[in-house]
């Protein structure tokens, strides 16, 4: 095998595996979710049936369980608006490096500036995060 075949391979390798990751990620977080909101059912049904008054125990969390990190019911846009500008900072920054890659190997080049679609992709998650930021009313 030649060292372009090889590099060719690993261009596609590479996305297929972090793709696949993710969903895998993604699986397993929802399965987990739903197994711990089963969980805090038969809970509370085992306790009503031992007599416990329903309105003394604590709510059920939702099946995501956004209660302990402060986002509560009823504040998605909040949600969103993180995920929104998690995802920007990371996509920026992962242009950034893309363009000092491609310049450090050729520099007399102008390949630096694939980077830029990245980090402009970036700032778009970036301002959407800022349209989608709950307003104080």
């Amino acid at each position: 095998m030649s060292h372009d075949f090889f590099s060719f391979a690993l261009l596609f390798i590479i996305p297929i595996i972090a793709v696949l990751g993710g969903m895998t990620m993604g699986i397993i977080r929802t399965l987990g979710n739903q197994r711990m909101a089963e969980l805090a059912r038969r809970e509370r049904i085992a306790a009503i049936e031992r007599g416990v008054d329903p309105d003394k125990l604590p709510p059920v969390m939702n099946v995501e369980g956004y209660e302990d990190q402060g986002y509560g019911n009823g504040n998605g846009r909040l949600r969103r608006a993180h995920g929104l500008m998690i995802g920007g900072f990371i996509t920026v920054a992962a242009g950034i490096g893309l363009s000092i890659l491609l310049y450090a190997m050729e520099p007399h080049e102008k390949h630096f500036v694939i980077g830029f679609f990245p980090m402009l992709i970036g700032a778009a998650l970036l301002l959407s995060s800022r349209v989608v930021w709950p307003k104080k009313s």
